[in-house]
């Protein structure tokens, strides 16, 4: 949600909420309020593109740009699908180089470069602090339809290498059919050292192909604010087994 687009007053709202009453009672989610007219003039250029284009395919082309929204905190807005690869790629490498802490938090995690820059850190740097939550569901889901695919394999063992190195709370939610509740795990946030993604973005493959907006914080004091919040909800749901 943007308001007051170029004005000072220019504020947004965003995260991985949906309108509706299961979000707001029944699932995990985070939301991000900020203000700053840079950062909302990204988001409503976003929004006119899809208004004006009626597709989804040909959205999200605004180039991803660093804002100092306030001293010491830097924001970088990145849209879907234009800029899937650029901001799944910049989430791979923040992973990579990561020296102290990494916090995932995904109802499922299945795009390519980021299950194989976490299967990597687990060998390049097992000293890391690593913790997460995923919705086991959704991913029991990802991982049987993996298992009729031959070209998704390498995925699977990606996945248990990850699963197997790291701390994980998996929410056993209800599986999703026309009526249910719709009780998912569906934080959607990432970790690495004093950075933190968040946003509407699944770290998945098909979200990529999707209208998703995610920002890229830089600050010490909100990483270590979402990284509790991560292990708060990891230990609600207990360890993956």
């Amino acid at each position: 949600m943007v308001t007051d687009a170029g004005t000072p007053r220019a504020s947004v709202w965003t995260g991985s909420t949906n309108w509706t009453g299961d979000s707001w009672t029944r699932e995990e989610n985070v939301i991000v309020s900020l203000d700053d007219p840079g950062v909302a003039g990204l988001y409503r250029d976003d929004f006119e593109e899809l208004w004006s284009t009626r597709s989804v395919r040909r959205s999200g082309h605004q180039t991803p740009a660093w804002f100092e929204t306030e001293p010491g905190v830097r924001v970088r807005p990145y849209f879907t699908p234009a800029r899937a690869a650029k901001l799944v790629h910049e989430i791979a490498q923040r992973i990579a180089t990561a020296q102290r802490r990494l916090r995932v938090c995904s109802p499922v995690v299945t795009s390519g470069p980021v299950l194989a820059s976490l299967a990597e850190s687990l060998a390049s740097q097992p000293a890391l602090d690593r913790a997460g939550c995923y919705d086991r569901t959704q991913m029991d889901e990802v991982m049987r339809q993996w298992a009729r695919r031959p070209e998704s394999s390498w995925k699977r063992g990606a996945w248990q290498t990850v699963r197997e190195g790291m701390r994980w709370g998996a929410k056993r939610s209800t599986p999703y059919s026309p009526g249910t509740v719709h009780d998912f795990m569906h934080a959607k946030c990432l970790v690495a050292d004093d950075t933190v993604f968040v946003g509407s973005f699944n770290l998945s493959h098909s979200g990529e192909d999707n209208a998703e907006n995610v920002l890229e914080i830089e600050s010490p004091a909100l990483a270590d604010q979402f990284a509790t919040y991560i292990d708060l909800v990891a230990a609600r749901y207990g360890a993956a087994d």
